[in-house]
């Protein structure tokens, strides 16, 4: 469980691909020991476990699954990355509960800039989870935290603040970006045991 507050990135320094799977390695700063191993990390929202640790790098094994439903398909090298460990008991929750459990991608439809913020409308591919999105809600984008401030018919926007910004790889956001989408477990539950 993680909760979409990051203060660490990484960059992909290799990848290894095979028929159904990739094995990468992200070089970062965030602090692992050896006990670590086999831990959870939220890698742009994607929930993966710690494989190997060697000096400053991370090593994952991303599934079929995962490149599936994530943008971890077009996983490029120097590409930067967003780091989360997992929460610890007693840790506060700034931002909302993530699962790592990445629904969908979303396309980078136009970015506004408003003083130094962003405020950027993305389209989620996935049409049926479209009804999962509600104005005020939480959302997961690339592992941060995020608020639904406007749906429209076909696409969203969050507004992005400067620290944030700073922080994470939303930076390098472009039109046409995809980016890896959780939407928030409460709305995903509330909509199953009511219909």
């Amino acid at each position: 469980m993680f909760n979409g507050i990051i203060f660490n990135t990484g960059k992909v320094k290799n990848i290894t691909r095979k028929k159904n799977s990739i094995y990468v390695e992200i070089k970062s700063n965030i602090h692992l020991k050896k006990k670590d191993l086999g831990t959870s990390i939220c890698c742009d929202g994607v929930c993966l476990t710690v494989e190997k640790i060697s000096k400053n790098s991370i090593f994952f094994y991303i599934s079929n699954e995962t490149l599936k439903r994530s943008n971890f398909k077009n996983l490029k090298l120097n590409q930067l990355i967003n780091l989360e460990k997992s929460l610890s008991f007693g840790k506060s929750v700034s931002g909302h509960f993530i699962q790592g459990h990445v629904d969908t991608v979303a396309k980078i439809k136009k970015i506004e800039f408003f003083d130094k913020a962003w405020m950027i409308n993305l389209e989620i591919l996935d049409k049926k989870l479209n009804k999962f999105l509600i104005e005020k809600a939480s959302i997961c984008i690339n592992g941060v935290s995020l608020t639904i401030s406007k749906v429209y018919k076909n696409s969203f926007q969050t507004t992005v603040i400067p620290h944030t910004l700073k922080l994470t790889n939303l930076k390098n956001f472009r039109v046409n970006s995809y980016a890896n989408v959780e939407l928030d477990i409460l709305s995903k539950y509330i909509y199953k045991y009511s219909n």
